[in-house]
């Protein structure tokens, strides 16, 4: 009789425990990684600047690239994307204003003739809106100046 309990208890099949562990904790883990996962898409779908820009195809994007990344011809200097974020953030100091639902930032861009683009970059807000108008030339590299405001940004990046 004593052998036939043996091999009864034997026969049954042990309780992992690994198992038995992750059943008692397995909301508790859950739960962690929810909060984990919540987290990290507030902070990847984050608004700013970059990513509130359009964008754009061919030749139309080369021109905007060409305008943000213009620096003078000196690279240690301050790009035309880099004064406009900085006169955003000098007007909206400790706010996140890219993510108010009022905040509207529009970019068009049109052809004026075979190697020249219109850039418009309008920033609209609660507080009310600045407005960038250039002309881009694709084949020259040069960013010519259609309103005061573009003339202001241009003027900090040449003498920055």
């Amino acid at each position: 009789m004593v052998k036939d309990k043996k091999k009864i208890d034997e026969e049954k099949p042990k309780k992992s425990g690994l198992k038995a562990f992750l059943k008692k904790r397995a909301p508790f883990y859950l739960a962690a990684i929810a909060l984990i996962a919540i987290s990290a898409q507030s902070v990847l779908s984050e608004k700013n600047f970059e990513n509130s820009l359009p964008e754009l195809s061919g030749e139309e994007q080369r021109a905007v690239d060409i305008l943000m990344n213009y620096n003078a011809g000196v690279e240690s200097k301050l790009t035309v994307k880099e004064v406009i974020k900085n006169q955003i953030d000098e007007e909206y100091p400790d706010e996140k204003i890219y993510e108010h639902k009022k905040t509207v930032l529009d970019l068009n861009v049109t052809n004026v003739n075979s190697d020249e683009y219109n850039v418009i970059l309008n920033f609209k807000s609660y507080k009310g809106e600045m407005n960038f108008d250039w002309n881009v030339n694709v084949d020259t590299n040069t960013i010519t100046s259609n309103n005061p405001e573009s003339k202001h940004v241009i003027d900090v990046v040449t003498f920055s």
